[in-house]
């Protein structure tokens, strides 16, 4: 199995799209394609590579924009959170499964809280973690109301348990100082991630606009 592995810029609100497969097999997946679905398909062209699942992290608008161009051009069939009530995936994934993608094993954690079918996606033979917008570098995903919010909170702990410290951290959009992080790089800088439990990334959340000024972030 040989890896590959490109970050792409989908254009939107500084959206990230990911062409991931395996080079031996000749097969991968395109994961968020969103705003520029063409781009991301020539990829695919590009590496020889045929794509077997256009995959979502959750459903939010501008994450699924580019679902119908990108499932048109490839024929392959849509990957997301089987009960999802925002889109409705030829193949639903369930909390735990694996998507297998030539000799890729694609594992699938269901993480909600800035959206209810939103998912996590592991490889772990390279230690890539895809992380949507659950985790950002430096930030975390926006939630609507204090439940979310708290559900956001036990989605993060699982996620920072789970995985190892050196996996790398590709989040779904260019949010941070930097396009790509590791689980233990935002341990020890994330400042959502050092609230302490819910309640304090709840009060964090909403102390976070004076935060930003304070410390001159955007």
């Amino acid at each position: 199995m040989q890896l590959v592995f490109e970050q792409i810029r989908a254009g939107g609100d500084r959206n990230f799209g990911y062409l991931l497969g395996d080079r031996d097999a000749g097969v991968a997946v395109l994961i968020d394609p969103s705003y520029s679905p063409e781009v991301f398909v020539q990829r695919a062209t590009d590496q020889r590579l045929t794509v077997t699942h256009v995959i979502n992290t959750h459903g939010h608008h501008d994450h699924i924009n580019g679902n119908a161009t990108a499932l048109e051009l490839t024929k392959a069939p849509l990957a997301a959170f089987a009960d999802s009530a925002l889109v409705s995936p030829d193949v639903g994934l369930t909390d735990g499964q694996d998507l297998a993608v030539g000799g890729l094993r694609l594992e699938c954690l269901h993480v909600p809280g800035h959206c209810p079918d939103h998912l996590v996606i592991y490889e772990p033979a390279s230690r890539v973690l895809l992380t949507g917008d659950l985790l950002f570098v430096g930030k975390v995903g926006g939630t609507s109301n204090d439940a979310d919010a708290r559900a956001e909170w036990t989605s993060l702990q699982r996620v920072v348990e789970r995985f190892p410290g050196d996996a790398t951290v590709w989040p779904g959009h260019d949010y941070g100082v930097r396009p790509s992080s590791t689980i233990n790089l935002e341990r020890a800088t994330n400042p959502f991630l050092q609230c302490a439990d819910a309640d304090a990334l709840i009060a964090f959340k909403q102390d976070w606009p004076s935060f930003k000024l304070r410390l001159g972030l955007k």
